[in-house]
């Protein structure tokens, strides 16, 4: 079993920055893909960023060139840094960890955590 608690959301102006951290207890990460969801209020949850066991990341094309994964397995977590916020990246934010593929699909995921809320006012 593997446990993830996502920290860092919080309220930010538009054009701000926030970082997400994902702290995993259980296993060791480095064996995961790790992944960014997101679910606005009364939307689904959607793909955000993901990172392979190698370091091959993926991004959603909205938040490409703004927001950057990064796995640090030596501390068993995974970062999510979030540059150039819109009000459009309101939502909860969820970390995953999962042995399967596509990166993008919810499907590829075993662990999940309980997320984080991110605001982001304009």
């Amino acid at each position: 079993q593997v446990q993830l608690v996502e920290s860092g959301g919080g309220l930010v102006q538009a054009g701000g920055s926030l970082r997400l951290s994902c702290a995993a207890s259980g296993r060791t990460l480095s064996t995961y893909a790790m992944a960014w969801f997101r679910q606005a209020s009364g939307k689904e949850r959607e793909f955000v960023a993901a990172v392979t066991v190698g370091g091959y990341t993926n991004y959603a094309d909205s938040v490409k060139g703004r927001f950057t994964i990064a796995r640090d397995n030596a501390k068993n977590t995974v970062d999510l840094r979030m540059n150039s916020l819109k009000p459009d990246d309101t939502a909860v934010y969820y970390c995953a960890a999962g042995r399967s593929y596509p990166l993008h699909q919810q499907r590829a995921y075993d662990y999940w955590g309980q997320g984080t809320q991110v605001t982001v006012s304009s």
